[in-house]
């Protein structure tokens, strides 16, 4: 019998999970991913902060597909334009042709329209983002040390964070701790205070999807780790080092890390009306695209309306992990029977050493517990034996010494281009 062939859009959390559970009888799977690897957004903020390097917490696809014996093949290429009526997906390199089409290409940054942003700020969305912002807090660093300059020292060591989420929360912390903590054992040349970290808001508590006495304890946290936070402050402008706020005021900062929102990775070829909120595609409870036969989306890119989540499920690993589960079963028992319903397993943050923040149903935690909970759970989510040795040996590294040796200066050269990539 000729199997169907599945082809999936991206190869994270949710990607790999159903390529991983579909019925290798039935389907002939296909993943198609930019990058070769798999990666873990939840650790991005220690690549950006120096504490892991990217193949720490990377896995190749082909290395994983191995163990499928053929039945899962990988293709690398950007998405330049989906045709469902002929069931193909047409990449940087090739055209494929689909049966099933599953979209899982996650999320991306939103500038929510604010001209420029995208080319001025520096996120963690992806590997590559995180790594260009470590270098970049690296070359700062190194800038600063040879500055006679107060004033300009300062505005070289100025640091605004913008997004009080998980990661903005993460990301300001691991600035905190260099600050406090590698300055003065790395950095001679610098006084602490001369590196100013702020953290700005536009909600009036930091971590809104947690419970208000975790938010509270984030912000003592940060305190601690000497960083500045502003609720209540919106971004709406950045342009020659100077950020603008709704509130018509102005300030200078050298360095702004962006993680205020996401959206929705575009799918050139998916109709508009299909496109809801935030830029994701608005599927039924079955994860089934509304108007389009034989496609699907799950994760972070599907707009899944519920009772209990009208704007959508969170985007997050767990509920993209669920549903490539959940739509696995349905496509292996060849009817869509089962819809998805989310388990909500808890949300962790962690600010800094011994200090995180965990909410788990009705019960929280904070300080070292947290702590450890957290790193105890996502070392068992990483791929792969050696990456997870590898991180658990940096983390004990990192913890006795104070330091690293992963804070390096990695500049790109710049020819030859590089345009046969496909951007």
């Amino acid at each position: 019998m000729k199997k169907t062939t599945v082809l999936i859009i991206g190869g994270g959390f949710a990607g790999m999970n159903l390529a991983k559970r579909l019925d290798y009888k039935k389907y002939d799977v296909r993943v198609l991913d930019r990058n070769n690897y798999h990666s873990f957004p939840p650790l991005f903020y220690q690549v950006a902060s120096s504490a892991l390097d990217v193949p720490s917490i990377s896995f190749p696809f082909r290395r994983e597909f191995k163990k499928t014996k053929g039945h899962v093949a990988y293709h690398m290429g950007h998405v330049k334009g989906i045709d469902i009526s002929a069931k193909t997906v047409t990449t940087s390199y090739e055209t494929i042709s689909y049966d099933k089409l599953v979209i899982a290409a996650g999320s991306t940054n939103n500038f929510f329209g604010i001209p420029g942003l995208s080319e001025k700020v520096f996120g963690i969305k992806t590997s590559m983002e995180a790594s260009h912002t470590r270098d970049e807090i690296l070359d700062r660093l190194e800038r600063g040390c040879m500055e006679k300059d107060i004033a300009r020292r300062k505005e070289l060591l100025s640091f605004l964070v913008v997004g009080g989420g998980p990661a903005g929360v993460e990301i300001a912390g691991a600035l905190g701790e260099m600050k406090r903590d590698v300055i003065p054992r790395e950095y001679p040349e610098l006084d602490p205070s001369d590196m100013t970290i702020t953290l700005v808001e536009g909600a009036d508590r930091l971590l809104s999807a947690f419970d208000s006495k975790l938010s509270d304890k984030a912000a003592e946290y940060l305190k601690q780790l000497l960083v500045d936070i502003r609720l209540n402050t919106v971004m709406k402008g950045y342009d020659d080092k100077m950020v603008a706020f709704a509130d018509g005021h102005q300030e200078y900062w050298e360095t702004v890390v962006w993680t205020a929102g996401v959206m929705g990775e575009p799918m050139p070829g998916i109709p508009k009306e299909m496109i809801g909120r935030g830029g994701r595609i608005i599927v039924d409870e079955f994860n089934r695209v509304k108007g389009a036969d034989d496609v699907f989306a799950i994760g972070d890119i599907a707009l899944m309306a519920t009772d209990g989540y009208p704007a959508g499920h969170p985007q997050v690993a767990q509920p993209a992990i669920q549903q490539a589960r959940n739509l696995a079963r349905n496509l292996n028992d060849g009817t869509m029977k089962s819809p998805f319903v989310y388990n909500d397993k808890g949300t962790m943050a962690t600010i800094g050493r011994n200090k995180a923040i965990a909410q788990i149903g009705k019960l929280t935690f904070a300080g070292r517990f947290a702590w450890l909970l957290w790193m105890l759970i996502h070392l068992i989510s990483i791929l792969g034996v050696r990456t997870k040795v590898t991180v658990l040996l940096n983390w004990i590294w990192n913890y006795c010494t104070y330091s690293t040796s992963l804070r390096l200066l990695m500049r790109p050269t710049k020819f030859p281009l590089r345009r046969h990539w496909g951007d």
